[in-house]
């Protein structure tokens, strides 16, 4: 339960501090379901977030 809500903010997150497009979004949901790897990670391995978007990420997942 708290890993969905955690993925709901971290959504919320994405979209509204870093401006990424649903579309990008739900392209990295997918590839992170079929690679069993983290959404921030994937996200950056498909060139949706800079390296400094990736740490922005990173950073708010430590505070939240």
């Amino acid at each position: 339960m708290m890993q969905t809500v955690i993925s709901s903010r971290l959504i919320d997150f994405l979209r509204d501090e870093l401006s990424l497009s649903t579309s990008s979004i739900d392209i990295a949901l997918r590839r992170c379901d079929e690679e069993q790897c983290q959404l921030p990670i994937i996200l950056w391995r498909y060139g949706l977030v800079t390296l400094d978007q990736l740490a922005q990420i990173f950073d708010w997942q430590e505070r939240a």
